[in-house]
């Protein structure tokens, strides 16, 4: 079976305060055996990042405004990860932030 391993950084450190992606890293195993075939992209989070998360990721406002968005890079993030195994780090953030990314970009779809 295939595996990724993933993993994010985002605008902040609190799951309740709306923090968004800034970056999403992806390495695909095969029996946990590295493939070679990678996943990474920065993003623009459409808002500020905070300090305590700058000092951890080090991804500056001024860095990311360029960057694709969310929306953008979503398909191919799918299909990246579709029918393997993810193996998360730090899970609770990181697939809440991906839910609340997820939603945000569905709910903007339709308006």
């Amino acid at each position: 079976m295939n595996e990724v391993f993933l993993d994010t950084e985002t605008t902040g450190l609190s799951i309740q305060e709306d923090h968004r992606i800034v970056e999403i890293a992806c390495i695909e195993t095969k029996d946990l055996i590295p493939t070679k075939k990678t996943f990474h992209e920065l993003i623009n989070p459409e808002r500020k990042v905070e300090e305590d998360a700058l000092k951890i990721h080090g991804h500056t406002n001024e860095m990311l405004k360029e960057k694709k968005k969310f929306r953008d890079i979503a398909n191919e993030f799918l299909q990246f990860i579709e029918g393997k195994k993810l193996i998360i780090i730090w899970v609770k953030f990181q697939f809440h932030s991906l839910l609340r990314k997820y939603h945000y970009q569905s709910s903007n779809e339709h308006h």
